[in-house]
């Protein structure tokens, strides 16, 4: 062989190495990138969100027609973000969101969260029921690591459709390291909010979702997160509850009071085996003659009577109009009657000293 061709194979030889490490390089760079990409879980469970027109003029639709995988496919550059996966944990319409879907939800998020091949979790939920989920799952997720929750106003189908850019900012949200320990979190329109204090106020518009006594925990766009304020409430890991070896909540009901208000669903909601009730009162949590009378009955009976209000904002305060201390009453600050009702249903598998119950509604 002639000096210049043992020359040519070695180049060739060398070259062919050298492309081959390059290319490795290169693979292992590509794999160590999306290592180093925070791992989402998505915990679908339907709603407007995955929902489907059977035109697109149609008003009407149906929740939870489309999966999880769908959902996520749906969002551009959300791999960009995060390591995504996804399971699907229920498919309905937020409207039949009940006891025992809350049960399944929060024992399988907290197995997720207990993994460690998961950072953070992004729960899709329709908006109706979105405020007292969330609230449910703050008190009872046991993990440090970030949950947040979001919906849309229009579902897969619409044009226009808000639900993959809540998805996008959701996980944004998600893996940023202020949302450790902060307990579930609630998404939508580019406003993020604490469960605690996110209320559902409009019934079309997808600017629907607002913290009205203390505003939004931050704003979200394009991925980018601001943090406004923190959470001095106990959420997560720091509360006493835990749906561990629960199979059941106990029954609390919610009663509207208005002018010339009737004893009988008081009685009714007694008989019926509530073991708690919130009065959803006007102005300041207050009720007729009538219907006080009946649920200090009802709280004579040890049945554990919460009064919240009906109005939007502002809180019902102890002894204030009633007195709570005399007929052994609760009042339940800044939280409105669903998530009173969710704080009771919790409380109430714990204890029934109403003194006990009135602390839990001013640490959480």
């Amino acid at each position: 062989m002639s000096t210049a061709a043992s020359a040519v194979r070695t180049t060739s030889r060398v070259a062919a190495l050298t492309l081959g490490l390059l290319t490795a390089l290169a693979t292992a760079a590509v794999a160590q990138a999306e290592t180093a990409l925070p791992r989402v879980r998505v915990l679908a469970t339907g709603g407007t969100i995955a929902g489907a027109q059977a035109s697109a003029t149609d008003y009407g639709y149906k929740s939870g027609a489309y999966d999880v995988n769908t959902l996520i496919k749906a969002v551009p550059n959300l791999d960009k973000l995060a390591q995504i996966t996804g399971e699907q944990v229920a498919s309905i319409g937020s409207q039949d969101m009940n006891d025992e879907v809350w049960l399944k939800l929060a024992k399988r998020l907290n197995t997720v969260l207990a993994g460690a091949d998961v950072d953070a979790v992004l729960i899709t939920h329709g908006t109706d029921t979105l405020e007292e989920t969330s609230y449910f799952l703050s008190l009872v997720t046991k993990s440090a690591k970030p949950v947040v929750m979001v919906g849309s106003m229009r579902p897969a189908t619409a044009t226009s459709a808000d639900g993959p850019g809540n998805i996008y900012n959701g996980v944004a949200v998600a893996i940023t390291p202020q949302a450790m320990g902060r307990g579930t979190l609630v998404e939508l329109n580019d406003e993020f909010h604490y469960a605690r204090n996110v209320v559902k106020t409009d019934t079309t518009s997808v600017q629907t979702f607002k913290s009205l006594n203390r505003g939004p925990a931050g704003v979200v766009h394009t991925g980018k997160v601001q943090w406004f304020q923190p959470m001095d409430k106990k959420v997560g890991t720091a509360t006493e509850f835990s749906v561990d070896g629960l199979d059941k909540l106990p029954r609390v009901d919610i009663i509207y009071a208005h002018a010339n208000m009737s004893p009988d669903l008081i009685d009714a909601a007694v008989k019926n085996g509530a073991k708690g009730l919130v009065i959803a009162g006007v102005g300041d949590g207050n009720m007729t003659a009538a219907a006080l009378d009946a649920v200090t009955k009802a709280a004579r009976s040890g049945v554990v009577v919460v009064r919240s209000t009906r109005l939007p904002m502002g809180l019902t305060l102890r002894n204030n109009e009633v007195d709570d201390d005399k007929l052994g009453l609760v009042a339940s600050g800044e939280l409105n009657p669903p998530k009173s009702r969710v704080l009771l249903q919790l409380a109430l598998t714990k204890t029934t000293d109403v003194k006990r119950i009135q602390a839990m509604f001013y640490e959480y």
